[in-house]
């Protein structure tokens, strides 16, 4: 079996966002498959859709109403199957975001669901009686704000909703739920989809004993609206049996070949880790994973040391998929912006970091061309938690807004209609049209070409140096290749000693003059060398 997925780099597509074709200011797939040149010329392996199925968009997609059709925003099955071809013709996988562990309240199961007590898809959804004082059943907070229960007065009980009210979450616990979602997941596999990434896939079983999580033990709240992090969330995501459903979608995807499977784990931090690495554990889970861990405020040696060095540990013979950005955090560029000289050194210094790191690599649109996060006013919003919390909380819009092609053409190229998102000036100065030769995006695609060029830097071990914040170092092996890689995270400049034979293959904002390589603010450098070399600050 042909693992391509080991050494990939995914590019991540949110359809909405990358080329509308038709003018209704929506992106679709007919804009993605013109595209698609954009794309390869990356020299990415594999292309992630965000969510393209049928439904009401209120959480703009996550909220699937039928799973076996296309929303006719983005086109129809017709136009799938062109950009698949198309996609392959130029050498590109394609995996598509699968929502499975809730629907939207229009999908047919959920309608017939909420009928009554006795149906044949009763018991396809959470549901439980109120608490004799009418309360709900147990103290679960959804993620966009308030409890994680909607009562429903047709069948006199609460439905489990860990997102929007207008998600309900599947019933796992029951074999012919996870018998359909498998069949739909079939369709799209039996169309020639290469793999999926699949959305909270550590969410799709609850405690059937409906118990109340405790309290966290330590930095409850992560946000305004993040009462969720204010628990202990033991019972209501990350269960037991979750680890057999992962094993019967690896068994259905196994039936193809070259497949490939990628977890969005829906934590932060050290635990975050830990799941990671138990459900990509062995052959019969996931292929890959990832979490949040990397996509957070953190920005430190410590930090993704610890991110790296706890997968290994975790999960020896597991495969880790890390990225900066997706569509659910502020860009990287912005996000870390404290810790920059310049937009632009932080783009090239987070693009050489990522593209060094051991595992399969994400890249989010519009992340090639250094785009930074958008600043939107309220009339502009369109993200649930957003309009619920504004301004306590600016919501994922930013990171969601157009990509932009010409500099001075309508919307920057996007749409010829008015944008679902505005295409504000700041981004429209980044379009593809205005990277010249020492542009983000250039770089991008040459820091990409050289880790695919290198079997140390595409598939080599890590081995980690011990050097003081805020340097980052490591060494990648493979083969007769070593290259030390070596990352200053802050402003100032930092001097180190290199003892041995060495010479700088790749760097930017760095200088070696004898054993001396100096690295600027947000300074890197790649050094190749064949025998073991020491690196140290005295």
């Amino acid at each position: 079996m042909n693992e391509w997925w080991r050494s990939a780099v995914i590019y991540q597509v949110y359809p909405r966002s990358y080329q509308d074709d038709d003018g209704d200011g929506v992106g679709d797939l007919d804009g993605i498959t013109r595209r698609l040149d954009h794309i390869a010329a990356l020299g990415v392996d594999c292309i992630w859709l965000s969510p393209i199925f049928a439904s009401p968009q209120a959480d703009m997609g996550y909220d699937v109403s039928d799973y076996l059709a296309v929303d006719p925003l983005f086109g129809d099955l017709d136009a799938f199957d062109r950009l698949i071809q198309t996609a392959h013709d130029k050498g590109l996988k394609l995996i598509v975001d699968q929502v499975l562990s809730h629907t939207s309240d229009q999908h047919e199961w959920f309608k017939q669901s909420r009928v009554s007590r006795d149906n044949d898809k009763a018991d396809w959804y959470v549901w439980a009686d109120p608490l004799p004082d009418g309360a709900p059943p147990t103290n679960w907070h959804s993620h966009f704000g308030g409890p994680a229960w909607e009562f429903d007065p047709g069948r006199g009980q609460y439905y489990l909703h860990n997102f929007l009210a207008s998600q309900p979450d599947l019933n796992f616990h029951n074999p012919d739920v996870v018998d359909a979602i498998l069949e739909t997941c079939k369709f799209w596999l039996d169309r020639g989809l290469d793999g999926f990434r699949l959305d909270t896939v550590n969410y799709y079983f609850h405690d059937q004993k409906l118990r109340s999580n405790p309290p966290a033990q330590a930095k409850p709240q992560v946000m305004a609206t993040d009462l969720y992090g204010m628990q202990n969330n033991i019972y209501n995501k990350t269960r037991p049996e979750n680890l057999s459903f992962l094993e019967r979608l690896r068994s259905l995807t196994d039936q193809y070949e070259d497949i490939m499977m990628v977890g969005e784990v829906g934590e932060m931090g050290h635990k975050s880790i830990e799941i990671m690495g138990e459900y990509t554990k062995g052959t019969s889970r996931l292929h890959m994973a990832y979490s949040f861990a990397m996509l957070g405020p953190d920005f430190s040696a410590e930090h993704f040391q610890n991110c790296i060095q706890g997968f290994q540990r975790g999960a020896p013979d597991g495969h880790p998929y890390w990225s900066f950005s997706n569509h659910d955090v502020p860009r990287q560029v912005s996000r870390w912006a404290d810790y920059a000289t310049s937009e632009d050194a932080m783009a090239r210094l987070t693009c050489a970091m990522l593209m060094a790191f051991e595992g399969t690599i994400g890249i989010y649109q519009g992340e090639e061309l250094g785009q930074t996060e958008t600043e939107l006013v309220f009339e502009e919003l369109t993200d649930p938690p957003a309009i619920r919390y504004w301004p306590a909380v600016k919501g994922r819009d930013g990171c969601r807004t157009p990509m932009v092609w010409e500099k001075d053409a309508p919307n920057a190229g996007f749409s010829e209609g008015t944008p679902w998102l505005p295409v504000k000036p700041p981004q429209a100065a980044k379009a593809v049209d205005q990277q010249g030769p020492d542009s983000i995006l250039t770089f991008y695609k040459d820091t990409i070409a050289r880790r695919k060029a290198s079997p140390a830097l595409s598939t080599g071990t890590t081995t980690f140096l011990r050097l003081p914040e805020p340097i980052l170092g490591f060494t990648r092996t493979a083969k007769d290749e070593t290259i030390t890689c070596l990352f200053n995270l802050r402003l100032d400049r930092k001097q180190l000693t290199i003892k041995g034979a060495a010479t700088l293959s790749y760097a930017n904002a760095a200088t070696l003059e004898g054993s001396t390589l100096t690295l600027e603010g947000n300074g890197f450098a790649y050094l190749d060398h064949t025998a073991k070399i020491t690196v140290s600050t005295g």
